[in-house]
């Protein structure tokens, strides 16, 4: 019997380091900070402002497969086309509920396999950022499967640029929709001015994990997001409640398998917000030398979308099940 250490995932082993340590990431994010404010750009920067990390995202961009910076490069020539000319007659909808439920219809006609809206929150943009826009259409784009099946690794982290490039496709498809029925609309897919997961969380797309990513009902773990921001009135899904929770505070299976030991069995306060966290000096490194690291969300209980709608219904009728009566 072999004695040695397992090959897979790869280790946190590490072919390079700062020579002169930025700071750290965790407090450039604000933990342990008890009052709110909005956040900083730290990682896969807009260039709106200097980053402290950028040698190591200048250094992921050396090193990764020759097909993932073409899928990468393709996606920011798209981006041009992210914004442009408004049409000057604007169709209005008999109400903010008919104009969101038409712009779900075309989003999933474009490729959406989730959509919501939701409102634009100071929380959803960076602080070197003002938008305007107050709706948010919010997209999401499941893995395939059979890309991510030996996460972390090349085939992985292609697969995943593969669905980065289908949800900002869908996006930019949506905004110039929306902008031809006369509403001002501005796609972002694999953006550095909006966070996606706040808009999504707000737009009803799924709940927080302990593990810092998306959980949806509908797909799963395993997905991508990107948005529309726009001036036509939406009525706004909102945040929901799908049992993550419920789960997650007792679940250890991301914490345990987590390569790095990046995520946290407790929540912890991030910019006046107490909510999960996964710790960026030790994920970010092992995410460039794995090519875009999503180990923590292929093994998660809610992965498989069919299976996350099965545990949503579980946690739920649990919860709602009448607590027994003390002994006496």
């Amino acid at each position: 019997m072999s004695t040695s250490a397992p090959s897979w995932p790869p280790p946190p082993v590490y072919a390079f380091a700062y020579g002169s340590a930025p700071p750290s990431g965790n407090a450039i994010n604000g933990l342990g900070e008890t009052k709110w404010r909005r956040a900083r750009e730290l990682f896969h920067g807009s260039g709106a402002r200097p980053l402290e990390w950028e040698a190591l995202q200048s250094y992921f961009g050396m090193i990764v497969p020759l097909r993932l910076l073409l899928l990468w490069m393709s996606i920011r020539w798209a981006a041009r086309n992210s914004n442009g000319t408004v049409a000057k007659r604007k169709r209005v909808f008999a109400s903010p509920a008919d104009a969101a439920a038409h712009v779900k219809d075309v989003a999933r006609l474009f490729g959406a396999e989730q959509v919501g809206t939701g409102a634009v929150t100071e929380d959803c943009v960076y602080d070197s950022f003002t938008i305007t826009l107050p709706h948010a259409a919010v997209v999401a784009v499941a893995h395939d499967p059979r890309d991510m099946r030996s996460s972390p690794d090349r085939a992985s982290g292609i697969g995943t640029m593969r669905a980065y490039k289908k949800a900002g496709r869908a996006a930019l498809k949506l905004a110039k929709y929306i902008r031809k029925m006369g509403w001002r609309a501005i796609a972002y897919g694999q953006s550095a001015e909006v966070l996606h997961i706040p808009l999504a969380i707000n737009a009803g797309i799924g709940e927080l994990g302990k593990h810092g990513s998306l959980i949806s009902k509908e797909i799963g773990t395993s997905f991508r997001l990107a948005a529309v921001l726009t001036d036509l009135p939406l009525a706004h899904d909102g945040p929901v409640d799908i049992g993550v929770e419920d789960l997650c505070a007792t679940c250890l299976r991301c914490a345990t398998d987590c390569p790095p030991g990046a995520i946290a069995n407790e929540k912890q306060f991030v910019r006046g917000v107490e909510k999960w966290y996964v710790d960026f000096d030790k994920c970010v490194p092992y995410f460039v030398k794995t090519y875009g690291c999503g180990y923590c969300l292929e093994v998660c209980p809610w992965a498989d979308g069919g299976r996350a709608s099965w545990l949503s219904e579980r946690l739920l009728a649990k919860r709602a099940q009448p607590a027994p009566a003390p002994a006496r």
